[in-house]
């Protein structure tokens, strides 16, 4: 299967009859390589159902969820967009393929710096930077839509400041020994309103209000970026 007709079908069976309706969302899905953004020997199965490794503990995610994420946040052209955990790049490059501002922070350098080669390479303009998403991007706030490729134990509290009024996080929070759900979080003129979307599975959120250094996992196949 080419890499074209891989797109196709992923967007047919994967996303549009499991949900996914937003047209820009099976667009940019539609038009990205995901190839581009596995190791080389796992590029075969680039267009599989589920999660592939990335190697350092990370994964990319299956397509469902990052469409699913990126449906929830409401990404729309012109929209400043923070991506907490780049990961491989793929969450990225699909926002701003959909005509999206994005920032991307990692808190694995290696890990961040080939993604910033790959974005680069493959002509996505994101701008990409080392450290604790935890704490959001304050010098580029505030935000239209932040999307968090990790679950926490409770919303930081510096992504929710650096959402502009309108704004969306979407977010998996624990809600349990083996319990996760993503949620929206919208930021109105007079406070904030949460919303609990699927059930989902992903690595520990890590950072100064999230998990300890020491909460990392292995690499397990859990959900990434």
């Amino acid at each position: 299967m080419s890499s074209v007709s891989g797109r196709q079908s992923m967007v047919e069976y994967q996303l549009k009859r499991r949900g996914i309706e937003d047209e820009a969302v099976l667009a940019a899905m539609g038009s990205v390589p995901r190839e581009a953004f596995v190791p080389e020997h796992m590029q075969a199965f680039a267009y599989e159902d589920g999660p592939l490794s990335i190697g350092g503990g990370q994964t990319i995610s299956q397509p469902l969820i990052v469409a699913e994420m990126l449906q929830a946040a409401r990404v729309r052209p012109g929209e400043r967009v923070l991506d907490v955990g780049t990961g491989s790049g793929y969450g990225a490059a699909v926002a701003a393929a959909m005509g999206a501002i994005v920032s991307s922070i990692e808190r694995d350098p290696a890990l961040g710096e080939r993604a910033r080669q790959r974005l680069e390479a493959l002509g996505y303009k994101v701008e990409t930077r080392i450290g604790d998403g935890t704490l959001g991007l304050p010098e580029a706030a505030p935000f239209d839509a932040i999307i968090v490729a990790a679950a926490s134990p409770g919303v930081p509290e510096p992504l929710t400041e650096q959402l502009a009024v309108g704004g969306r996080l979407v977010i998996p929070l624990e809600r349990g020994p083996a319990s996760q759900r993503l949620v929206r979080i919208t930021r109105g003129e007079d406070g904030f309103r949460e919303e609990a979307l699927s059930r989902v599975s992903f690595v520990p959120l890590i950072g100064a209000h999230g998990r300890p250094e020491s909460a990392a996992t292995p690499d397990d196949g859990s959900r990434g970026k």
